[in-house]
């Protein structure tokens, strides 16, 4: 297996990995900034109120983007298998 063929299946996954985490993390972060940006404008600082919108806010954005996500890792799973026999040579 060449050098080439290694940093391709690399690149290949760790392009995967961020592709299919961005959304949940971007969804996440918007909703902390909004809670942050309650808290400091109400002055409200109850550590519950941090994490239920947030706790929320990935349960909903892993059941929307749940199939999307599982078809890219099963996109880069086939890929991987149906080429295993050039990487093992």
């Amino acid at each position: 297996m060449s050098v080439e063929i290694v940093l391709n299946v690399g690149r290949q996954a760790v392009w995967t990995a961020l592709s299919v985490a961005s959304p949940v993390l971007a969804l996440t972060l918007a909703v902390g900034l909004l809670v942050s940006i309650f808290q400091a404008t109400t002055q409200i600082h109850e550590q519950t109120l941090t994490f239920a919108p947030k706790i929320v806010a990935t349960l909903i954005s892993l059941l929307v983007f749940g199939p999307w996500m599982l078809a890219r890792i099963l996109d880069l799973t086939r890929n991987l298998l149906g080429n295993l026999n050039s990487f093992v040579r």
